[in-house]
């Protein structure tokens, strides 16, 4: 093993290093956790909790990886992080592992951006090539999916869904969901705007799909038409040949007006994760 290890970091003989790994002085890193071949721990940095993290990641000075969940109903349960491979975590970045809920998992993909003094809480997932600009604060349990931007100082309430592609202005206090493709302003409770069409660009969507999802945003948040008309006028217009990305439009407003407060995954709130094992191990510990 070819890995670098600064003999004034504090690396825990249980955890597991990869290759090529550099750690730098005054890190300190847990008996649960592993770190993938090619990962960087500039310095200054804590990666603690049963976390498990891929390759080529980097962690800059004083982000503190694999914490306890910030939740009052958390049991010292068992929880843990798992991070994909090719993300970058800015200075004081703060992921806090998953609480008891869902999985109790917090998941994040890979080649994601996390600007310095954001943080993830409990049970979050982060999808793929995702970016959360400067002082981005995320709640419990929320999704943000393949290529969403937050920007800087925004916060995202728990149990929100912010979907593929969408783009939320800086400064903004996000209550609800955010479809797909959708560009979101505002400070407070922001409004969709328009529709994501750099961000849809870049990603290589043709301008025909374009144009229908703009048409799709219009008919929806314009004209106000309900979705079962909105969907009608597409399955005749277009002949029953829908772009994956209007259908994904179209189901993801479908769930998100299910859901409470505008949240489609706000019932998984009562779901338990960690098993009766491991409550009763935590109890033990505590007894002990």
């Amino acid at each position: 093993m070819n890995s670098k290890i600064s003999p004034m970091s504090q690396v825990d003989p249980a955890a597991k290093i990869g290759d090529g790994v550099t750690i730098g002085p005054f890190c300190v890193v847990g008996p649960s956790v592993t770190i993938g071949d090619g990962t960087h721990l500039l310095s200054h940095v804590v990666i603690t909790g049963r976390t498990t993290i891929g390759c080529h990641n980097a962690f800059w000075p004083n982000s503190v990886i694999g914490g306890d969940p910030q939740d009052v109903s958390w049991q010292d349960s068992d929880t843990e992080i798992v991070i994909g491979d090719n993300n970058c975590f800015r200075e004081g970045v703060t992921v806090n592992r998953g609480a008891e809920k869902e999985d109790g998992i917090t998941r994040i993909g890979n080649n994601n951006l996390f600007m310095a003094n954001s943080h993830i809480a409990h049970n979050c997932r982060i999808f793929n090539n995702v970016i959360l600009v400067n002082g981005v604060l995320l709640g419990g349990h929320v999704h943000i999916h393949d290529g969403a931007i937050v920007s800087g100082n925004s916060v995202v309430h728990h149990f929100s869904t912010v979907g593929r592609l969408s783009f939320i202005s800086g400064g903004c206090r996000v209550p609800h969901d955010i479809p797909p493709f959708m560009l979101a302003a505002g400070s407070d409770n922001p409004e969709l705007k328009t529709i994501n069409i750099v961000g849809m660009r870049r990603a290589g969507i043709s301008n025909s799909t374009i144009e229908v999802v703009k048409e799709a945003f219009r008919l929806l948040y314009r004209r106000n038409r309900p979705l079962i008309e909105v969907r009608d006028h597409f399955s005749e217009s277009l002949e029953g040949v829908i772009p994956m990305e209007l259908s994904a439009l179209l189901t993801f407003v479908e769930n998100q007006r299910a859901g409470k407060l505008g949240r489609a995954r706000e019932a998984v709130r009562i779901k338990p994760a960690a098993s009766e094992a491991q409550t009763q191990s935590s109890q033990d510990r505590k007894a002990a």
